[in-house]
Formats: C-alpha cells, structure tokens, sequence
C-alpha cells in the first residue's frame, strides 16, 4: 500500500489542492440538493440519508469517494446560518478569512499544551488574549508589565493586570469563572444567578461542589439589584447576563457591580452574547459597568463571525490564574520553565488543545475595529427593522424592541400549542429556522439576527412565510 498523503510537509500543498476543490464542489452540490435554509423531511428524512451516504462505516476496502460523498450529505442535511431564513440561534455565519485561517490550524495541527508543539502558537495567543482582556478592562489601571510567559514562572508573583483564556465557549468560560471564584473566596462560596442565567452556571456549580445556588426571580427578564441584594448571604459569585440567550437583554450592570464592591461580593458577566458590541462605538455603551466584573465570558462564534469554536474567559486579575497552575514533567519542567520555555498547562482545563486563535487574531486584523464594530451595527440595525415589520403587522404581536439582535414576536391571538406548531411545521418543511422562548407566561417566536447580509426584503419574506404557515 503507497504511503497516504500528509496535509503538512513539502508535499502538503500540493496533497490538499485537489481535496479543497472536492470539498468546496461537495458543499455547492449539498446546499443545492438542501435548497433552503434547512433539509426538509425532517429528523427521519435526514437521518436515512445520512445512513445512505455513509453506509459501512469501516468497510473493508477505503472508497475514494469518501470525502466527496460525506461532504455533499451533511452540507444537504446541514442548517445553513448564511441563509437569512435561518435565525434561530445563536449561530452565525462564520468569516470566509476564518475558516480559511481554520484550515490553517488544521493542518500544521498545533497543540497547545507545551511550547515545543505550538511555538509561534503560544505567542500568538499570549498577546491576542491579553488584547481582548484589554478591550474588557478598558478603564482598569495597568501596574505592571506582562510576562514573557504564558502565565507567570511557578513562585512569582503575577502581575496586577487582565488576560484572557481560550475556550470553547460560553460553557466552558462559565465553568472557569466559577472555578476561580470557588479558589479566590473558598469551598463555601455560593453561586447567585437571575433566573434568566444560561443553564450552564448551576451545571457548573453543581460539578464544581459548590453549595446549591441561589436563583433570584426576573420577572422583567433582567435582574433587579434590590432583589439580588436580599438573596446576598455569605461568600458569593455573582453572574449577571450581557444578552440573555432567550431576548437578548442586558442585566442593570453598573448598579449591579455596586452592590458587588459594597457587599464584597465577587463579580462574573456571561457575556457570551453581547461582548461583541464591545467592537461597536454606537452600542459599547450598553456594557457599561463590564470593567468591574472579575470575570467575564466572550464567545466570537457569535457576534464574532467565527467557526465554533473561538469563546474566551477574561479575567481582571491575572493573578486569579494561579489556581489553574499544574505540573507534568514532559510538558512543563521546572527546568525548562526556569531556561525561559512558557508554561502554557495552566492556560485550560484541557491538556490537547487546537490554537483556536488564530481565527480570531486573523479577523481582528482583517477587519479592525470599525469593521467588526460595522457587522455589529447591522445586525443590530436589521432587528430594529424585523421589530418594527412585526409592530406595524396586525397580525403579529412584538414582545418587545430588541436590546442586541433578538426578536421575540408570535401571531396575534394564537395559543401557545399553534405558536409551537408553525415553527415546528417550517423545520419540517425546510423553509426556515426560528427558535422559541417563554416568557411572561406565554410562548414566543426567537429571531436571532447574526447574518449581516440578510437585507430588508428577507425581514419581509420571513414574516411572510409564518403568517402564510399560522392557521386561521
């Protein structure tokens, strides 16, 4: 058997060249074959022609066809967030200068756990990283010098000053968040959350041992500082939301970062979702107070335009870090760390790790900040536009105007079963993708406008499509 070509090596250019043809030709025949924004049949349509596709899956002989083939069936049964009736989740269409960063990834196939496998990598994240902590603590005073290391030698005393970890996401940054909390005040430190938190930060607190957490009522969607103030009790961690995943709305963060330095309280924003209009100058403003928190989740897979997965967890202290310090003789040696090697096992939880930013670094410099904070406003700007068709629609109803880029909306008097019914009908048909959400008692269609592309005659057609699938 002839050796099987590398991606990497002298002879990777000229190995990948033909199987990037295959793959693009595969993904233009898929969505072709889909024809919308998601296959139509539903779940056992799909499923049977995966099952089709893929057939043996370890076949005693290797089918040439394999790439093609694969490919072209899951771009068919694959929902396309580029198509702008395709708006349910949090789920963007990713950069083209992205993902072509990602194929880089792939196939040099660093991994960031020792300076020895990922040397430019793990510079690369070091400073990327600490630039992003920058944006989040724009007004925190800078004491000290960054270290040449990814995190401080062992026994030093780390700067005063904040960074940021690589994540997958906001599960993983929530987690983090909490670990450092749990290390920084004690194992008696109790999560206090709305109840508009994402589901992750009780998982995690459940995970991580901690006492069972407090959940404080939102009845407007957005946490009240007097309410959260009377549910203080002890050591705590505070998480508040910057763009709940269900409305997208904003918790009160200044007033509530007061009451955090007043009680003593530690700080923790997920703001997997709006941290991206920290790129936007028009809307900044909105996460006012963001610099006070001691921790915070950003996810770019979102108002970022990157290929899953591109999360991070910003710290304002990087001296917190120092409780995810570890030791593994073949991967950081006193020895080697002391010869000037960085130290990257305390940057994760995770040991085997892609260098996720290289994706981002390649975007922030693509497009700088006008024109990331451009996309932002666009998106912003056409939920403004959806909000305002669904308001002057007499047969729709708007839950409120957007804060970020989320539409709640429902057919005017339709019970919440037929609510269900018409999104449900519209997957299974393969013409559009929206999510759902309850609030104040009542189930609502979610618009979740991430696609800067969509223009407003999409708007227009997409609450076409559900008024023509909204039974009489």
């Amino acid at each position: 058997m002839d050796t099987p070509p590398l991606a990497s090596g002298p002879e990777g250019p000229s190995s990948l060249r033909p199987l990037l043809d295959t793959v693009l030709e595969a993904l233009e025949d898929g969505a072709r074959l889909r024809g919308g924004p998601l296959p139509a049949g539903g779940p056992e349509t799909v499923a049977a022609r995966v099952r089709d596709a893929l057939g043996a899956v370890l076949p005693d002989e290797g089918d040439p066809e394999a790439l093609r083939r694969l490919v072209r069936a899951l771009a068919e049964g694959s929902a396309d967030p580029a198509d702008p009736f395709c708006a349910a989740h949090l789920h963007c269409p990713p950069l083209a200068v992205a993902a072509a960063a990602d194929l880089a990834v792939s196939v040099l196939n660093p991994s960031m756990d020792s300076w020895d496998q990922a040397p430019a990598a793990s510079e690369l994240e070091a400073q990327v990283a600490r630039a992003l902590a920058d944006e989040v603590y724009a007004q925190t005073p800078r004491d000290a010098e960054p270290y040449r290391h990814a995190v401080p030698p062992r026994g030093a005393t780390s700067p005063h000053r904040p960074d940021a970890l690589i994540t997958t996401g906001g599960t993983e940054s929530n987690q983090l968040a909490l670990l450092l909390a749990r290390e920084t005040l004690g194992p008696g430190v109790r999560l206090v959350c709305g109840e508009n938190a994402h589901h992750s930060l009780p998982r995690a607190a459940w995970l991580l041992g901690m006492p069972d957490p407090v959940i404080v009522p939102t009845p407007n969607g957005t946490l009240d500082p007097a309410a959260l103030d009377k549910a203080l009790h002890g050591p705590s961690v505070i998480a508040v939301t910057a763009g709940t995943t269900d409305a997208g709305l904003i918790d009160p963060l200044p007033g509530i970062a007061a009451l955090c330095a007043q009680r003593g309280a530690r700080l923790h924003i997920d703001a997997a979702y709006g941290g991206g209009l920290l790129f936007s100058t028009r809307h900044r403003d909105k996460l006012t107070g963001i610099d006070s928190a001691d921790t915070v989740t950003l996810d770019l897979h979102k108002l970022g335009w990157q290929p899953v997965a591109a999360g991070l967890l910003a710290v304002r202290d990087a001296q917190d870090l120092a409780a995810l310090t570890q030791r593994a003789d073949y991967l950081n040696a006193d020895d080697d760390i002391e010869a000037g090697l960085p130290d990257l096992l305390g940057r994760s939880l995770r040991t085997t790790r892609r260098p996720d930013i290289l994706k981002i670094a390649v975007t922030l410099k693509t497009f700088g900040r006008t024109g990331l904070g451009a996309l932002v406003d666009q998106v912003c700007d056409l939920a403004r536009e959806f909000a305002r068709l669904v308001h002057d629609h007499p047969r729709f109803e708007l839950h409120e105007p957007p804060t970020i880029s989320t539409v709640l909306f429902r057919p005017a008097d339709a019970t919440d079963d037929a609510v269900a019914a018409v999104r449900r009908q519209l997957l299974t048909d393969g013409r559009a993708v929206l999510g759902r959400a309850r609030t104040d008692g009542r189930l609502w269609l979610k618009a979740t406008l991430l696609n800067p592309t969509t223009r407003p005659a999409d708007l227009a057609g997409l609450l076409h499509l559900v008024e023509g699938t909204t039974p009489r």
